[in-house]
Parts: structure tokens; C-alpha cells; sequence
């Protein structure tokens, strides 16, 4: 199966599992600058942007790639946080942002500089807080990776986000991924990674398997989930190939979400997101719950998602709708004291989140919910106070497991959460 080719100067067509991912790219990029800039003190927001697969910026439906999201989302948001700061009398900030716009395809990357042109030139006209660098680059990814790290180097940005949106699975190597997030601990990675192009050189039968993903060999769980046939529309796929392909990733970063594009008919494309900061797998999480049925996970629910093992476990479809937190705060209320209680007694918040995204993508209202629900469970103010509220959780918080409750935990005794 060759891998797909999109027609830009053709007129691309905008497919459904791509119009999902921009609305969580949308979403995500948005909250990524406003939680980059919460402080009214902060006068500048520097940041570099790769859009390593860029296409041609328009498909044929006249909806934008994700180059032009890309500056439609730094213009309206920079607006909208000025205008927020001016009604509470701060000073306005102003962003600094290198987008490096990179695509092996001669007629995309002509037509991406055409249509970036009027847009950029809008920009510095109308939004002098703006200040945008646009570098287009027309290479394969990795053969532009020296060029792309120099201009990075000279703009001396420190929070980078990447944006791999490949088609098929091998125009990126894990080793690539690997190191572009050992650049800074302000890294994030976007990658796209078509399966079912992975699963095409597949074999059931393992003496003619020699598939290699970039350099790491096939990987069993996939390998054993076509050995009975064809998988692809089943809960076994995507639970064997979501664990796959966590197992495989979790070293690139310390937050890996390896969840697939929703689509009932067949799981073929996965939109995978790598940081290294806490703050930024919280975000997502939420961005995920916000555009529910964009992205699916299959097994557990709780701290321990990413933890599922489909050969040892049940589970279900988890669509990051409304009745899936409702089964993850069930969850989360017995987790939560068993993740204290691993570590003593008490946890600095900041502590517990940092363990508990790890393996989990349960949305952070419902994570400080369950603290506050759970009567095993207090959160203390540093001045030793009581907090009574979710929204009012701050990560200099301490969590604290009731000693008593912890007893009975050791015995194996646990506290259920009441049916609500």
C-alpha cells in the first residue's frame, strides 16, 4: 500500500479524520499561548513553530491548513488577552514567533508562500504586537532538520512546537522525535501516524514479517492482532495498537498521549501528543474532553489508563464525552488515595500531578473533583487550611491521606465512591 499523496495544486481534499485533528489543534494552540502568558507582568511571548508537513495551507472546501491556523489563532488570541488586560488595567503583551513552514512538495510549498503572503502582510499592517517571522523551507523532513534547528538556533526560542502531521508512518523517525523534544524542557511534539499504511507490509506469518517502524521492528501486539484475521473495525485493534504504541513512545517524553482519531468504521489514524511539562498533558486532556469523540481510548478508566493491558483486562470505549468522566471519576475516586498512599501519606499537588499524567487522561476538573469528594482525601492550603472547592486547588497545595483510612487500605478494605 503506498502511502497517500495529497493533490495541493489540485485542490486537496479536506477527509474527516483531518477536520478532527485541526479542531483539537485549534483548541490546544490557543490555551497553549494563554497558559504561557498568565501573568499581567509578562510583557513578551517567544516562540518557535514547525509545521514540518505544511501542505498547501487551503484544501479545496476553502478551509485553512494548519499553517494559516497556526496565525489565525496567534492574532485572535494575542487580541483576545490584550483586551482582556486593558479591561483590568495591565500592560499589553506582545508575541514573538518564528513559523518555520516546511513541505517536500514542490507545488504545496509554492502555494503555501501565496497564501501566507496576504495573511502575513495583514498581520504586521493591523497587529504591531504580533511580530511574525515566516520561513518556508521545501525539503523532506528530515533532511530538513539541519536548516530548520540553525534558524531555531539564531532566533534563540526555547518553547518549540512542532507540528508532524505526516501521511502514512514513516516520514519521521522516532529517533527524530526523541531528540527534537531533548531540545528544552518547553518542547511539544504534534504527530500524525497513519496505521493502517504500518499495517499494510504486515504478515500473519512472522518467518515473512520484516516490517520496521523507521528503525524499531514491528511490534508484537500488532503482530498478534492480525493473526486472526482482520482487526482494524474491532476494540482489540485499537486497544492492542494504542498499547503499542505507548509502550514504544513513552520514552520520547515524560507525557505521551498515544490516542486514535475517532472513526466508528475503522481506527486507521492516530494524533499523538508529546511534552514534557505537566501543565501541557493537563491542558490537553482537557482540549480532549472539550472536542468530545474527536479521539478514543479503549480500556480503563482513572489514573491508570495508559496502564491497560488488553491480554489481562476488561475495558470499554472511552470517547471523552460526559458519561466517560463519569465512569473516570468513579475510578478516580479509589485511585487517588492508592497513588498517595505509594508515596507515604502526603504529596505536594504539584508532586501528585506530575506522577498522575503520566498514565492518565482524565480531564483535571475531574482529577481535583475526586480530591475534594473523597473523604479519605484533604487537600491543605501551605498555611495548613482546608480546601473545600476544586477550582480553588493550586499545585503548592499538600494532599493528604487520612492515616486512618490509610490503615484500612493496607488491609485491603476501601472506601467506594456513593452512586450519584
Amino acid at each position: 500500500m503506498a502511502e497517500k499523496v495529497y493533490d495541493w495544486t489540485g485542490g486537496a481534499v479536506l477527509e474527516p479524520h483531518s477536520k478532527k485533528k485541526h479542531a483539537v489543534l485549534r483548541d490546544y494552540f490557543r490555551r497553549y499561548i494563554l497558559a504561557r502568558c498568565p501573568h499581567p507582568q509578562q510583557s513578551v511571548f517567544r516562540l518557535a513553530i514547525v509545521d514540518g508537513f505544511a501542505g498547501g495551507g487551503e484544501y479545496l472546501c476553502g478551509a485553512p491548513g494548519s499553517p494559516i491556523i497556526f496565525m489565525e489563532v496567534l492574532r485572535n488570541t494575542l487580541e483576545e488577552m490584550n483586551l482582556y488586560r486593558a479591561n483590568q488595567g495591565f500592560k499589553t503583551i506582545e508575541i514573538d514567533c518564528l513559523l518555520i513552514l516546511n513541505d517536500a512538495n514542490q507545488g504545496a510549498h509554492e502555494q503555501l508562500k501565496a497564501i501566507c503572503a496576504p495573511r502575513h502582510a495583514e498581520i504586521i499592517e493591523n497587529h504591531p504586537n504580533l511580530h511574525l517571522n515566516i520561513a518556508h523551507i521545501n525539503q523532506k523532513f528530515e533532511d530538513a532538520m539541519p536548516e530548520i534547528l540553525a534558524l531555531i538556533n539564531d532566533a534563540e526560542h526555547s518553547n518549540l512546537l512542532f507540528n508532524l502531521d505526516q501521511c502514512g508512518h514513516s516520514k519521521v523517525s522516532i529517533r527524530t522525535i526523541t531528540s527534537l523534544l531533548s531540545l528544552s524542557d518547553s518542547v511539544e511534539v504534534f504527530f500524525t501516524f497513519a496505521i493502517e499504511a504500518f499495517r499494510a507490509y504486515l504478515s500473519a506469518d512472522k518467518t515473512k514479517n520484516q516490517v520496521h517502524l523507521n528503525g524499531f521492528d514491528a511490534l508484537e501486539d500488532l503482530q498478534l492482532a492480525i493473526e486472526n484475521g482482520d482487526l482494524i473495525n474491532k476494540m482489540e485493534w485499537l486497544a492492542r495498537t494504542e498499547k503499542s504504541l505507548f509502550n514504544i513512545l513513552r520514552g520520547c517524553a515524560k507525557y505521551v498521549s498515544p490516542f486514535s482519531i475517532h472513526n466508528p468504521d475503522g481506527w486507521r489514524y492516530w494524533l499523538m501528543h508529546f511534552a514534557n511539562r505537566t501543565k501541557a498533558r493537563q491542558v490537553y486532556n482537557d482540549v480532549l474532553h472539550d472536542n468530545c469523540s474527536h479521539q478514543a481510548h479503549f480500556g480503563r478508566a482513572g489514573l491508570n489508563m495508559l496502564a491497560y493491558d488488553p491480554a489481562r483486562e476488561d475495558g470499554s470505549l472511552y470517547l471523552f464525552d460526559e458519561s466517560a468522566r463519569a465512569q473516570a471519576r468513579d475510578q478516580l475516586y479509589d485511585d487517588i488515595p492508592r497513588l498517595i498512599e505509594k508515596c507515604g501519606d502526603v504529596m505536594e499537588v504539584e508532586h501528585f500531578y506530575a506522577a498522575a499524567y503520566n498514565t492518565t487522561a482524565a480531564h483535571s476538573q475531574d482529577i481535583n473533583a475526586m480530591m475534594i469528594e473523597n473523604p479519605d482525601v484533604k487537600v491543605l492550603t501551605e498555611s495548613g487550611g482546608e480546601r473545600r472547592k476544586p477550582n480553588t486547588i493550586k499545585t503548592s497545595d499538600i494532599i493528604q491521606l487520612d492515616r486512618q483510612t490509610s490503615f484500612f487500605q493496607t488491609f485491603g478494605l476501601e472506601y467506594k465512591r456513593k452512586a450519584k
